[in-house]
């Protein structure tokens, strides 16, 4: 039996019929760009996070420049930020002119290091981007008060965290705008993709509305230079079929996640996720630290160093490599830290983040969506126990753990 890193087949198939249904009555319609399905859809998912607004858009990666920009961040601004994200992340603060500062996470959380932040800050910092990453929320107490004591912005990067709270309030209505991905592996997936802004100020919803569209607040009239970033409708159509699935899925990944955590919690140089986060953590993916592999793996001269100056990656390659050969397909999110990137080579080359390179050496993603099959979860549990205990007195301690 093959298990795939993340499947939707099951979900279509469950909902094939009201699919089907939403996309026939848009393509009926003959209005497929504006319309009453998107009102819905931002009404409702208002709701759901708990905003006054939600401005639907594209994707993700457009919901954060487009956050950027209604807050008037720009060239000569600074945003800190963490490197251990996907790229558009960062790639949204250059989009507009500003320049992306990072810092380290948390060992234990993966999230940005709150202890780091103050001393990051200087007097052109105007924003903070917390990612909860994984959909592990930030500790957005905390972080909203360093936020409120040095007068800057807070965006929410809640791309991996739809269905997920800090202190029961959901994510994306703590800080200044909330930006959401509804790409088809999140907890809420859109047919392709789709992204929203969520916020509480009707100024900034109508800012975003009208730079989603080229800058226009009215037909043909351009007050400033925007973007053709739209949510289309069928897009919103099929996001209103699944918006009312979102809890049930999202309880579903949680009961996937304790799973893993009972099966798993006695192996030997397997880092489990931090699930301190309890009921608010979203789970979109299950992200463990491999620290050790077989005497002969650990041990091998064949080793090339990495081209971006990382840590060995040489367990976590091996257990990729031996699970795939078992039938199990896993995921690296992330190989390569941002400030690593080329695309920074020229901004970062002196910033070193010993725990998030340390992190993108060992990090590993096991299958985890709402119909992974207990059958299917006990393979990769019954996987992992034999790889790693069979070979946990072999090398203990081959590679090293960020602490």
């Amino acid at each position: 039996m093959q298990v795939p890193p993340f499947s939707l087949s099951q979900q279509l198939a469950d909902l094939g019929p009201e699919l089907d249904e939403a996309v026939l009555r848009v393509l009926r319609s003959g209005q497929y760009i504006g319309g009453s399905e998107i009102k819905t859809f931002e009404t409702a998912f208002a709701s759901v996070v708990g905003t006054a607004h939600a401005v639907g858009c594209n994707s993700g990666t457009d919901a954060l420049i487009l956050a950027l920009r209604a807050l008037g961040i720009g060239a000569g601004d600074e945003v800190i930020t963490a490197s251990f994200s996907f790229f558009a992340t960062a790639e949204a603060i250059s989009a507009v002119g500003a320049t992306p500062v990072f810092v380290d996470v948390d060992p234990l959380t993966y999230l940005i290091d709150l202890d780091q932040i103050e001393p990051a800050i200087t007097p052109a910092t105007k924003a903070l981007i917390p990612v909860h990453l994984f959909g592990r929320p930030v500790d957005m107490t905390r972080l909203m008060e360093i936020a409120t004591r040095h007068n800057l912005r807070v965006v929410e990067d809640c791309a991996q965290a739809t269905g997920a709270s800090w202190n029961s309030r959901p994510v994306g209505s703590w800080g200044d705008m909330g930006c959401f991905s509804f790409f088809p592996t999140k907890n809420l997936g859109a047919a392709g993709d789709a992204g929203a802004v969520t916020c509480h100020d009707a100024d900034l919803a109508r800012c975003m509305r009208e730079l989603a569209v080229h800058g226009m607040p009215r037909r043909y009239l351009h007050t400033e230079l925007g973007y053709n970033s739209r949510l289309d409708a069928m897009q919103a159509a099929v996001l209103n079929v699944k918006l009312p699935k979102l809890n049930q899925w999202v309880d579903r990944r949680r009961a996937i996640a304790q799973r893993y955590r009972d099966a798993l919690q006695d192996v030997p140089g397997l880092q489990l996720p931090d699930a301190s986060a309890g009921h608010g953590h979203g789970w979109n993916q299950f992200v463990v630290r491999v620290t050790v592999c077989p005497t002969e793996i650990a041990s091998s001269d064949t080793h090339r160093p990495s081209e971006f100056g990382l840590p060995s990656s040489h367990c976590r390659d091996w257990l990729k490599q031996s699970l795939q050969e078992r039938g199990v397909s896993t995921i690296i999110y992330y190989p390569i830290p941002i400030h690593c990137q080329p695309a920074y080579a020229d901004q970062h080359q002196e910033t070193r983040l010993a725990i998030t390179e340390q992190l993108c050496s060992e990090v590993l993603s096991l299958p985890i969506f709402p119909e992974l099959s207990n059958e299917q979860q006990d393979q990769v549990i019954a996987v992992l126990r034999s790889l790693l205990i069979q070979n946990a007195s072999l090398d203990s301690k081959t590679c090293s753990v960020a602490a």
